[in-house]
């Protein structure tokens, strides 16, 4: 059996384990293999993807997108929609609730097929609690508990996470360095982050803060940031810094073939054919090179991937970050790092939630919870053999009520609805 052979198990073990996962709906026969040797030939198995789904959350500065997605990542429905984050935390609560409902009603996925909600959120978030902590582009939510605050309004646990971290997550996963270990994640929008990847995981320091480049000050006697510090990155390449710096660049006397008043939008249209976008792009890409060259030094990355709206720009911001970037980082930090943008797009988001959760429900603690939602998704009467924790949370019961004594959670009737339940085995915020 190549499964026994590869985990180093004996067969009956093996056996065992894909009865159980089989009789909870989490595994599927697909044939046998083909082959002209003796005895037996190999039964095929694979995951079943629609045994449970998963709500993954990207929210930003100016909007606000809900996907559900399967076991493997893939979008079954999604919902996407403009949002000024500014408006609160409870307006966007019942933004998300109704995205939710709306997006499950669309699929024409059951809510007790939840397993979890995922969400990436654009400011530091404490790893522990979940806890927003001083968001400079988040006004109005500095304390505020995501994760519960949310579970509340969605009735299913959620898991939260800085959305750089989950870029990092989900370019390593899913992107064109998939795979790769040792990877740096840059978010360019309102703000800019990062996300680190180190030896495979995510490197969150002492409380969740590590990552933000964008408040490293570039010069120390320049300009004040949102963050109100002096000469940061986000001063110099952030969003709303582009659009003034091509006033000052047209006014010096670059040219444009651009209609004035200039937006970001222009700026993005035109970055690699209008002189006065090549300009701004080649100076952001400069300063954002001087900021990277310092992650280089630090964490020496076999890659560093940029994404995020900004990265839009393509060839001419990339080509300036190299540059700028190259000239100051040690050649035992360069040689081997690559400067890429990002290949995920605008999916880069509900990915990224996508594989936290799976990184939370594949684990130890995480699968009795999915083993449950599987099961009762199909039906299903047999007792599962897992080990009997409450899911991700020290503080969950470790034997939680059976499938059939578990109220539905996000359940929707013919116009989406939902309604709450009062049982979670996850806990209300944090991330794994």
């Amino acid at each position: 059996m190549d499964i026994a052979r590869d985990l180093g198990l004996s067969r009956s073990a093996i056996s065992s384990i894909v009865a159980e996962l089989m009789a909870v709906g989490l595994v599927q026969e697909a044939g046998v293999r083909d082959g002209s040797g003796v005895g037996r030939r190999a039964t095929l198995l694979h995951l079943n993807a629609r045994a449970a789904a998963f709500l993954a959350i990207d929210l930003g500065a100016s909007h606000a997108r809900v996907d559900v997605l399967d076991l493997r990542c893939r979008t079954l429905g999604t919902r996407s929609v403009p949002h000024d984050i500014q408006l609160g935390p409870k307006a966007t609560y019942a933004l998300l609730r109704e995205l939710a409902a709306q997006v499950l009603y669309d699929a024409g996925v059951p809510g007790s097929q939840v397993a979890v909600a995922g969400v990436g959120v654009p400011g530091p978030v404490d790893h522990e609690s979940g806890r927003v902590v001083q968001p400079p582009n988040m006004p109005g939510w500095d304390g505020e508990n995501v994760g519960e605050h949310l579970r509340s309004a969605l009735g299913v646990d959620v898991l939260v996470d800085n959305d750089a971290n989950l870029g990092a997550l989900a370019e390593a996963r899913f992107g064109a360095h998939r795979g790769v270990s040792d990877l740096i994640y840059v978010k360019l929008a309102t703000g800019i982050g990062a996300g680190v990847l180190l030896g495979g995981r995510l490197h969150r320091g002492a409380r969740g803060g590590a990552g933000e480049i964008g408040h490293i000050s570039i010069n120390e006697q320049g300009p004040v940031g949102r963050s109100g510090n002096p000469g940061s990155l986000e001063s110099y390449a952030a969003a709303q810094v582009l659009v003034p710096l091509a006033t000052r660049l047209h006014a010096d006397g670059t040219p444009t073939c651009m209609n004035t008043p200039l937006t970001l939008d222009d700026l993005l249209r035109h970055a690699n054919t209008d002189p006065l976008a090549r300009a701004v792009w080649e100076t952001a890409g400069h300063h954002l090179g001087v900021a990277i060259s310092t992650t280089l030094n630090l964490f020496n990355p076999q890659a560093v991937v940029i994404g995020g709206r900004l990265a839009q720009a393509g060839d001419v911001l990339i080509a300036a970050i190299r540059a700028s970037a190259d000239r100051r980082t040690m050649r035992i930090n360069a040689d081997r790092a690559s400067i890429d943008l990002g290949t995920l797009g605008e999916h880069v988001g509900v990915l990224g939630a996508g594989a936290m959760m799976l990184g939370a429900l594949f684990t130890p603690r995480g699968l009795p919870h999915l083993y449950r939602v599987s099961q009762g998704s199909q039906g299903s009467a047999v007792g599962s053999r897992a080990p009997p924790c409450g899911g991700l949370s020290s503080g969950a019961p470790d034997n939680p009520a059976p499938p059939s004594a578990r109220p539905d959670i996000l359940s929707l009737s013919k116009s989406p609805s939902i309604t709450l339940t009062t049982h979670f085995p996850f806990p209300s915020g944090g991330t794994p």
